[in-house]
């Protein structure tokens, strides 16, 4: 028979050369991965970093679809994170706006410069992704690595830090921010 059976230190195989195909069950979890002709199809392994735990839910949506299948497609995920990039640009701004708008108006209420330029960058590349352009992405897999760090950049800018300031700030007494909210009046 073409069946082999293998006990490696951390897989158990099972194999049949005909096919090229193996199925592998992990010695520590237990669980299944399949493998076609030396790839694994399931489960899909991804080297994006995960989302930042402040991510909106519909972002992360995206940004984790796109994750699933960034090794097979960059092209794909970076249009997925391009939409992702959509989704948070409504969550942080207006969601009658295109993303392009939304983005002016931040950059007209003092958004940092840097993070304008990820938000551009996330915004143009996952537009090359779908439209033809002058870059092709087929094959790119660290320009979609480095999109997924911008996501997580932005989102830790523009939502973690300020909650983080928020909070830390409504740990002084009352009295104190009132002090604080006087002088800054505008007169």
């Amino acid at each position: 028979t073409h069946t082999a059976f293998e006990i490696g230190s951390t897989d158990q195989t099972y194999s049949d050369e005909l096919l090229g195909a193996h199925v592998a069950q992990c010695v520590r979890c237990d669980k299944l991965s399949f493998w076609l002709l030396g790839k694994c199809n399931y489960p899909l392994v991804t080297a994006a970093p995960s989302p930042t735990d402040d991510m909106p839910d519909g972002v992360k949506l995206d940004y984790e679809e796109a994750a699933l299948i960034a090794q097979q497609s960059p092209r794909g995920a970076a249009a997925l994170l391009r939409l992702a990039l959509e989704n948070l640009c409504n969550h942080l701004g207006d969601p009658s706006k295109k993303i392009n708008t939304n983005i002016k108006d931040m950059v007209a209420n003092d958004l940092n410069i840097k993070i304008q330029q990820a938000l551009d960058a996330v915004r143009v590349i996952g537009n090359e992704a779908v439209h033809p352009g002058e870059m092709d992405l087929r094959d790119d897999n660290e320009t979609v690595h480095m999109l997924f760090g911008l996501i997580n950049l932005i989102v830790k800018t523009m939502i973690t830090e300020p909650k983080e300031v928020e909070t830390f700030y409504n740990l002084l007494p009352e009295n104190k921010r009132a002090g604080i909210e006087n002088r800054d009046k505008k007169t």
